[in-house]
């Protein structure tokens, strides 16, 4: 308290002197205009070198505006302006402002989820803290939060109770008022990132400055010190925490009704990162008392919050020391319009899960690669404005503005997000997530197709089906899905009996719940998770494979069927043909894939023919944008454990190190009708987790081809070869896409009868 009594005694005594620069900077710091605050300091820096007293007011209104693009540079300069002699702050009157960069910073990693980091930079934060015997015990007991929590949200509880014991253990000396209050915060948030509920009421209700209902009544009224003030900012996530421990610990009624008073305060929507937590617990706490129609109503209005926030990102957790799980919130939906009755809500929450966690994937992994910057000048403006406006979407308002202005500078940000949607839906896909609705997504497949989307979460397998005007979508247990599937593989690696048991219990569990609305349709599957890595060709219903009965293809995500070409099918010439590169070691040479893509050229007229050292990644660069087909014959690598890594090996020149990723495929720029990749692993990998929303054929269907053929394991060469030449044959004879896939795997199955040779081969894209 005496730190902002002493800010706002500034303000008065500049007040009455002159309203100059500092005294801005101090206003607007006590009453939360960190928008302002930043907007006056960036205009001073672009005038004259900054003070480390202006650069520290500068860094903090990028800390609270969670401006982390600008952030971590701003402190970098920072640290060097202190190292040249320069330390003292004009914010709190800091003698060294070194412990304030050390906490912005740790507490950036924090919200970023980079714990190690945030780990290291903490405990630096505490030890120069305590070396230099402060008596800023605010700042310390921030520091030690910070501490507890980034080990604690890594999964380390141990050393998060272990830090959080000497948090509270901490002596405040002879002046404890604001210092105990301070310190209370801070060890409530170390304890829910410990799950310590009781442990967070006992501490909160201790503290005797802070009184739930009190805060309440003046935050309603506005009864406040001052006009405008930065202190609902500061108690707001206080009454979250206790009201979620309260829920946690059991005491519903008493949790809604503390929830329920704050979703009534305006303000409080222009909050976003305790809005849709907010959202999240009265949902929870709904549907626990049997609302499922309120519950369905709150966690939809939460999916919504979420979807302003930029990817990846815990804004909430260095707040409220809690990090929701947003895809809990679309999984919650999902369930509960299966149990309404409503196929509609599930498929649009279905897909809008998968593009969230597409975007959270591609922002957390790849700030600076072509995926998220953009291939030309134009597609970096639209991805930089859209990150501008998601910011200003999530800027924190003080009370007064935002109480009368509801909403208002979210809603022209989200507005601005629509607007470069509409404008450039496939390339903000990357950044924000696409809402696409029911109607867009029931015109998905095919007239002659059945839409089988899946979604798993936790212990749920979700399915929603679409066919023509028919649709359902059914909530069923998870089972034993992801062992089955990998005894499945494995069985067909060994070559054992087909079709084995395995074979026909997955076909009743994925297919046999919706057999009477897909009829005899041919089949649009939209996997999640482990379902990913599952050769559904392969399934049995005890007459027959679902390949034997109707054509299959696959999609990343229904709302990618829009951004894929449609029309004519293209004639099948001019393809590009890669086989065999010299990748330098004789152990990784395919003399059969050289043999194959000899006859390939020999039977597709008009192809060009490259292998050796000749296919390498410079010539695929600069040729594949002028080819409709591309043939690539080469070793490729799945990785799980970074899917935006996993490659095509290439021959490699001074250009270009032979690795084509996923990460230069979203740079590219294709015009292919279809890219067949006939290598090794250039589907999916043995395991059985990591980042489903990426991979080569993600990879390929973004650069611009409309459908990409792969395996999802090597198989034998002989084998390939027939397939692929059975496959280009009827293509040359006029058969669509996943029609001559089809075909060609039924007749290599009459030669190799077992799954391991025809199954893994699938067709991601239109089929047409």
């Amino acid at each position: 308290m005496w730190k902002l009594i002493f800010l706002l005694m500034t303000i008065l005594v500049a007040g009455k002197v002159h309203a100059d620069f500092s005294s801005d900077q101090i206003r607007y710091a006590s009453t939360g205009r960190y928008d302002l605050l930043e907007q006056i300091t960036e205009q001073r820096a672009s005038e004259r070198h900054l003070t480390t007293a202006d650069r520290h007011a500068l860094c903090y209104a990028y800390s609270r505006v969670k401006r982390y693009s600008k952030l971590f540079e701003c402190l970098d300069q920072l640290e060097r302006s202190i190292q040249s002699g320069d330390k003292r702050t004009r914010l709190f009157g800091l003698h060294d402002a070194t412990p304030t960069v050390l906490i912005m910073r740790a507490e950036a990693y924090i919200e970023l989820a980079q714990f190690d980091e945030a780990q290291k930079i903490a405990a630096n934060a505490v030890k120069w803290l305590e070396d230099d015997d402060t008596d800023d015990m605010d700042m310390l007991a921030a520091a030690y939060a910070a501490w507890s929590l980034s080990y604690s949200l890594s999964g380390n509880l141990e050393r998060g109770r272990e830090i959080e014991r000497k948090l509270s253990a901490l002596k405040l000396g002879w002046i404890t008022g604001d210092y105990a209050s301070a310190k209370a915060f801070s060890v409530a948030k170390a304890r829910m990132g410990l799950k310590d509920y009781s442990g967070v009421i006992d501490v909160l209700r201790a503290d005797r400055s802070f009184a739930f209902d009190v805060f309440l009544d003046r935050l309603i009224s506005g009864s406040f010190l001052t006009g405008v003030n930065n202190w609902a900012w500061v108690e707001l996530p206080r009454a979250f925490m206790l009201n979620k421990a309260l829920r946690e610990v059991g005491q519903l009624g008493e949790a809604r009704s503390g929830f329920e008073k704050l979703l009534a305060i305006p303000a409080v929507r222009d909050n976003g990162d305790i809005y849709w937590p907010l959202l999240a617990e009265l949902a929870s706490i709904a549907e626990s008392e049997g609302g499922l129609e309120k519950a369905l109503e709150y966690y939809r209005r939460a999916a919504d919050v979420i979807e302003i926030h930029r990817g990846s990102i815990n804004t909430e957790a260095s707040k409220i020391g809690f990090v929701g799980d947003k895809q809990a919130i679309y999984a919650a939906i999902v369930r509960l319009a299966g149990q309404a009755k409503r196929p509609d809500i599930a498929l649009e929450a279905m897909e809008r899960a998968k593009s969230r966690a597409l975007v959270d994937l591609l922002a957390s992994r790849d700030r600076e690669s072509p995926v998220v910057s953009g291939r030309n000048a134009e597609d970096q403006q639209v991805l930089r404005d859209i990150r501008l406006a998601q910011e200003r979407a999530q800027l924190q308002l003080p009370v007064d503005l935002a109480s009368r202005e509801p909403g208002s500078v979210r809603a022209l940000a989200v507005q601005e997000i629509s607007q470069k949607q509409a404008k450039a839906p496939e390339l903000a896909s990357l950044v924000a997530v696409n809402a696409i609705s029911f109607s867009e997504l029931e015109k998905t497949p095919g007239v002659d197709e059945a839409l089988i989307e899946y979604f798993v979460f936790g212990n749920e397998l979700h399915i929603a089906v679409v066919r023509g005007d028919q649709k359902r979508a059914l909530n069923l247990p998870m089972g034993q899905l992801e062992a089955d599937i990998r005894s499945f593989r494995q069985e067909i690696e060994d070559l054992a009996p087909y079709p084995s048991e395995l074979a026909k219990r997955l076909y009743r569990q994925l297919i046999a719940p919706v057999a009477d609305l897909i009829g005899k349709s041919n089949l649009l599957i939209v996997p999640h998770g482990a379902l990913h890595y599952l050769p559904f060709a392969a399934l049995h219903d005890g007459q027959g494979s679902l390949l034997s009965q109707r054509a299959i293809r696959v999609l990343p995500s229904g709302s990618v069927q829009k951004f894929l070409r449609t029309g004519e099918r293209s004639k099948l010439a001019k393809m590009l043909i890669l086989g065999n590169p010299d990748l330098g070691q004789a152990a990784l040479d395919l003399p059969s894939a050289e043999i194959e893509a000899k006859v390939l050229a020999d039977l597709v007229q008009g192809s060009t023919l490259v292998t050796r050292k000749a296919a390498s990644e410079s010539y695929f660069k600069t040729q594949a944008p002028q080819h409709v087909y591309l043939h690539i014959a080469s070793h490729g690598q799945f990785r799980a454990d970074d899917a935006l890594g996993s490659r095509l090996l290439l021959a490699s020149d001074q250009s270009n190190d032979g690795s084509l990723t996923v990460r230069e495929l979203y740079g590219l720029r294709l015009n292919a009708d279809l890219v067949t990749l006939s290598a090794c692993e250039t589907g999916l990998g043995k395991s059985l987790s990591g980042d489903d929303v990426v991979g080569l054929t993600r990879g390929f269907l973004y650069a611009g081809s409309s459908n990409v053929v792969a395996s999802l394991w090597e198989v034998d060469d002989e084998a390939t070869s027939l397939l692929m030449k059975s496959f280009y044959t009827k293509l040359a004879e006029g058969r669509s896409k996943k029609i001559a896939l089809r075909e060609a795997q039924i007749a290599l199955a009459k030669s190799h009868p077992q799954p391991m040779f025809w199954a893994p081969f699938y067709l991601t894209g239109s089929g047409h």
